[in-house]
């Protein structure tokens, strides 16, 4: 049995976990190959929630990403636009 992991759904739940306004947050994935980006769109009273102090928050999200990614064989980058 293959493992597969949902990166959209999990990058959904974690990025509207964070916020207060989860009905505002959008994200578009774009692909190229074996590379998958996401970027983030949210209200911009939920930015600092989904960056965190010093980035820790995006930078935990990243490493999550790429885990579930790499489960796949996949790329995973993740840009918050605000």
């Amino acid at each position: 049995m293959a493992r597969t992991a949902d990166t959209a759904a999990l990058l959904e739940y974690l990025v509207t976990s964070l916020v207060d306004d989860p009905e505002s947050v959008k994200i578009e994935r774009t692909e190229t190959g074996s590379s998958i980006g996401y970027e983030i769109s949210v209200h911009p009273d939920d930015v600092g929630k989904v960056i965190g102090r010093q980035g820790r928050i995006i930078k935990a999200i990243r490493t999550v990403m790429r885990a579930a990614g790499s489960v796949n064989d996949e790329q995973v980058d993740v840009d918050v636009l605000g």
